[in-house]
């Protein structure tokens, strides 16, 4: 029989006996079995804090960013295997892109951050905090990787994007990974490891799999390690509370199952095609991977007279829903994931029916198409009713986490307001209308209690991502029962990972440690000018002190003629009078136009171009007769990874332009970007 075994440690390994038996969905086969038992849990930590850690620190978030993409690449090259296995969790093919491109999907996405990053293995938070009269004090917030690992505890029905959309965020902040996949669908999710580990692709030591019940992981965590959690509500609280994570202050991140609802707005009657929107995506979140998505709709909110419209609607849809082995011609929805799975959604539907109707479905009658119905883990789609969601009340508290789901009438936009929020926080709430006056009141009143609300429209439907999609730049998470924790969201995912720790010092001393100039920082004079110096040759902080000009009337006019920006302050000397204005004023860019044209060095070198301006302000009016000037800084330096053979070897180079005037005032400040030749590429 297959052993599916555990990466731990820099080996793969089986635990002790049996644990856990794996089944296929479809009919019931033994597909193998695991064990996480006797495994030295304490050991396997320390492991990757000692051997993945100090590698993944060392690199750069460029270097993170451009090792997630060549994984990304790769998997991509064996995703086929995935997809065939994937069927054996229940799984159709389009469940199956949601978990294993869906998945892949947040490597790339998490790559793509590095270009909101330093070229630095810690992250500088924000702007400087001037602390003194003089300007010789400053504070500033630097983001350094935690020196612990990150605990993820998956739950069954996303294997593969369970894993990748965590690790994704840890990787790039340069955290190292333990991840323990629920024990009844870690056969896939050991499928991608071992692909993962063979690339090596990622340092010895970022990541490491549990395969079985990982009983006593968390017993061994400490301060500098976060905990993530997947999966019920309950089993997550348990877990929180457990005496480590308190002792210890062990950040844990609970993302729970909850009560989605989504609401058909008072305008979206039958005859727009918000209506049709409505009911197709309702629909959708019901079958697609059989309802077990913890984004998946629960309850159904109708205005109170549409709900005959609805309910057929709906109906009408489910029953052309062909149930079966998803890798047979037509089948539309797949099974649960286990037959464990099937009898807990049984005994929360007879829940729920105690005090509401089945409108649509039987559990106990119900035809598939292949597969084996007694042996394997079938679930058909279920729709009740229930008439008065604010007296019978288990809809909002008991959640069948299956092909489930209930319509609930509604009288006011505030009383949907209100259902909604009876489920006492969510993961996500969605309201199909076509009215932004209606959205918008949904949105405002609502929010509150969900982390994510999705607004469809006849405009956006198309390209949605749909209810139930989790977005990896988008933040995923809830309040309430949907367990107060937050995954993904971009830049906010990865510095959950990321300690923030404020500084203080001398600009020169902050600006070496940020790596990027900071006002009042030595300014040592470039020679030669930076221009003529390749990516690698610029420090931080050198400078080009430049000649200076004397502005007049006559460049007023010749900038408005040549700009065609004939604007009454710099032009009509009678109109001044009311405004902050003395006399006539020079265009702000023509200043900042100026200043280029005294701070370039115009022979060819090392410098390829100049692409954008970043930060540009006017803070002092520049009138004929003023002398300006610019100090010209090296503020920070970006390294750039080539895209071909043939490219240039280059980096990324922001310049701080400061313009100042005969007093030493500041009138003017931009950040320009370029691009700067490395050496090796020089001629």
């Amino acid at each position: 029989m297959q052993r599916y075994q555990s990466y731990i440690q820099g080996q793969w390994v089986e635990g002790k006996g049996v644990e856990t038996i794996l089944y296929n969905a479809i009919n019931g086969d033994v597909i193998g079995e695991t064990s996480s038992d006797g495994f030295d849990y304490e050991a396997i930590l320390e492991y990757g804090r000692k051997t993945g850690g100090p590698a993944l620190r060392k690199m750069t978030f460029q270097e993170r960013g451009r090792m997630l993409k060549a994984l990304a690449l790769h998997l991509l090259t064996k995703k086929d295997r995935y997809y065939e296995v994937s069927a054996w969790t229940g799984a159709t093919r389009i469940d199956s892109w949601i978990d294993i491109e869906g998945g892949i999907g947040n490597l790339f996405a998490n790559a793509s951050l590095r270009r909101q990053f330093p070229d630095l293995p810690y992250y500088v938070d924000g702007t400087a905090a001037p602390l003194s009269r003089e300007g010789t004090f400053i504070g500033h917030h630097i983001m350094v990787p935690k020196r612990g690992v990150a605990v993820h505890i998956n739950a069954f029905n996303f294997p593969i994007w369970g894993m990748l959309e965590k690790i994704a965020v840890n990787l790039m902040a340069g955290v190292p990974a333990v991840v323990k996949p629920s024990e009844y669908t870690c056969y896939l999710t050991e499928v991608m490891v071992r692909d993962i580990i063979a690339s090596n692709i990622l340092p010895e030591g970022s990541l490491q799999l549990i395969c079985g019940l990982g009983r006593g992981v968390i017993d061994h965590v400490i301060s500098e390690d976060v905990v993530t959690f997947t999966g019920s509500a309950h089993t997550g609280k348990v877990l929180k509370g457990l005496p480590r994570i308190l002792e210890e202050s062990v950040p844990f991140n609970l993302e729970a199952d909850s009560l989605n609802a989504m609401i058909l707005g008072e305008y979206a009657t039958p005859d727009t095609e918000e209506f049709g929107i409505f009911v197709k995506e309702v629909t959708k979140e019901i079958t697609v991977k059989a309802g077990q998505k913890c984004t998946a709709v629960r309850r159904i909110l109708v205005p109170d007279h549409l709900v005959g419209d609805v309910q057929d609607a709906i109906s009408a849809r489910l029953a052309k829903t062909t149930i079966g082995d998803p890798r047979q011609e037509g089948v539309r929805m797949g099974a649960l994931a286990t037959r464990t799975q099937v009898e807990r959604v049984r005994e929360n539907v007879e829940l729920l029916a105690k005090n509401q109707e089945i409108i649509f479905g039987d559990p106990d009658n119900f035809e598939i198409v292949g597969g084996d119905k007694e042996k394997g883990a079938f679930f058909p789609p279920i729709l009740f009713y229930n008439d008065d969601p604010h007296t019978k009340t288990d809809v909002h508290h008991v959640e069948a986490f299956g092909p489930v789901a209930t319509i609930l009438p509604y009288k006011s936009p505030n009383d949907a307001i209100e259902l909604s929020r009876m489920g006492k926080g969510s993961l996500v709430s969605s309201i199909v209308t076509p009215s932004d006056e209606e959205a918008r009141n949904y949105v405002v009143e609502a929010a509150s209690m969900h982390g994510r609300i999705l607004i469809l429209n006849k405009d956006c439907a198309k390209e949605s991502t749909g209810h139930g999609s989790t977005m990896p730049l988008l933040t995923h998470g809830g309040p309430g029962r949907a367990g107060g924790g937050e995954e993904m969201g971009g830049k906010r995912g990865v510095m959950h990972y990321l300690q923030r720790t404020a500084i203080q010092g001398h600009p020169t001393t902050i600006s070496e440690i940020t790596q990027q100039f900071q006002v009042g920082a030595a300014q040592p004079e470039a020679n030669p000018h930076v221009f003529r110096k390749h990516f690698e040759e610029l420090k931080v902080g050198e400078t080009v002190f430049t000649h200076k000009h004397t502005v007049t009337d006559a460049d007023i006019v010749n900038f408005a003629n040549v700009s065609g920006d004939n604007f009454y302050a710099h032009m009509d000397a009678t109109s001044l009078e009311g405004t902050i204005f003395e006399q006539r004023v020079a265009h702000g860019y023509f200043v900042l136009s100026k200043a280029a044209g005294l701070f370039v060095d115009p022979k060819k070198g090392p410098v390829l171009l100049n692409y954008g301006i970043d930060e540009a302000r006017f803070t002092k009016p520049v009138y004929p007769g003023a002398t300006i000037a610019v100090r010209f800084t090296v503020k920070e330096k970006i390294d750039q990874e080539k895209r071909s053979e043939d490219d240039i070897a280059k980096g990324i180079v922001k310049f701080l332009v400061d313009v100042y005037d005969e007093t030493g005032e500041t009138v003017a400040l931009a950040t320009i970007l370029t691009m700067v030749k490395k050496i090796d590429q020089s001629a």
